[in-house]
């Protein structure tokens, strides 16, 4: 007879519940009051938050499952692949040609451009989906099996992307409209633009905040620390796992989509693998595992390279500098050693 893990954990007494809670609430003022100081550009902050919210929807998969993938720029991209093309002109359009020959034929789908919440949550929905097909190929296999799986997958969609016309390749898809959001906020202002932004952001992190507190976030833990033990005990580890690769996936196009109405333009950038290795140094240098902890190393990766930019190709030496010195100086991150060193949960 199996026995259920016990998921009682994550009640209000569980310790460093209200001390997490504190922290949310502060980071929120923080937040809100920043543009208000005129102490940093708003660009910059809406950037960052687009970032943090990608590396917590990283961590939610790395930190609290155990699964490092290494293609997870391809769901942050896709999402603002399809918000910028549905936010444009509305509509779908499939046909791809590679080295001369026509792989799927022409067929174009139009129904008129969409709002901007409309577009997002297509972006997300399409990131959804491509990390439900993703996931249920690549769950199956663990460890190095598993990032490389994901890592070819993600480069399989690059190409894809690099040739498919209605990315538009190398050029991108600029000029992207920002419209007015459920027609209350003028997205083309900067102060209302970062609010949405930000108010998304919040939702966001509580959303995975809320899952990690969970009974299904306990069930991810125990699979992370022991899965022939959560497998023993009568658990489909491979739907639960899949279950938080879809989520992971969709955070992630949320991000994307939010980095596209901010930015603008969608590019190959947020595609490429490098991306996938920058989500990986954000979490690893604010700390794995904490909840915090991506969003510090976002916000310190961003302002790395909007405040080094003068030196040209050296910001990656920088970064790598830096990088060497928090795993040496901080084995769990920044956030992680400091919640270690005071003895509460962050």
């Amino acid at each position: 007879m199996a026995t259920a893990i016990d998921t009682r954990a994550f009640a209000s007494g569980r310790p460093g519940f209200n001390t997490e809670l504190k922290f949310t609430l502060a980071m929120a003022i923080v937040l809100a009051a920043l543009p208000l100081t005129g102490l940093v550009y708003p660009y910059f902050v809406m950037q960052a938050l687009c970032f943090a919210l990608f590396a917590c929807a990283f961590n939610l998969l790395i930190g609290y499952v155990g699964l490092l993938g290494f293609g997870h720029a391809i769901f942050l991209g896709t999402a603002g692949y399809v918000t910028a093309h549905m936010a444009r002109t509305g509509s779908i359009d499939f046909g791809l040609t590679m080295f001369g020959k026509q792989l799927l034929p022409p067929l174009g789908i139009h129904f008129g451009p969409l709002s901007p919440e409309l577009a997002i949550l297509a972006g997300v929905v399409a990131a959804a989906l491509l990390g439900l097909v993703i996931g249920a190929i690549a769950i199956r296999r663990q460890g190095i099996y598993f990032a490389m799986t994901t890592l070819a997958l993600a480069q399989m969609m690059y190409f894809f992307y690099l040739q498919a016309p209605f990315t538009h390749g190398e050029d991108g898809i600029q000029g992207v409209p920002q419209g007015s959001f459920f027609g209350l906020v003028d997205l083309s202002k900067p102060l209302g633009l970062y609010y949405v932004v930000l108010a998304i952001f919040l939702l966001a992190f509580l959303l995975i905040y809320r899952t990690i507190n969970s009974p299904f976030g306990e069930i991810l833990k125990a699979i992370r620390e022991n899965e022939p033990r959560a497998i023993s005990l009568g658990y489909k580890t491979d739907r639960y796992k899949l279950m938080a690769f879809v989520l992971s996936s969709a955070l992630a196009g949320l991000a994307g989509a939010m980095k596209v109405i901010v930015a603008q333009n969608a590019s190959l950038t947020d595609v490429h693998f490098a991306m996938s290795g920058e989500v990986v140094l954000m979490t690893l240098v604010g700390g794995l595992g904490t909840i915090f902890g991506p969003v510090l190393g976002a916000f310190v990766i961003t302002a790395m390279q909007q405040y080094l930019a003068g030196f040209g190709q050296w910001v990656q030496v920088i970064q790598g500098v830096i990088f060497v010195a928090c795993v040496l100086a901080f084995r769990r991150g920044i956030v992680g050693e400091i919640a270690h060193r005071l003895k509460i949960s962050l």
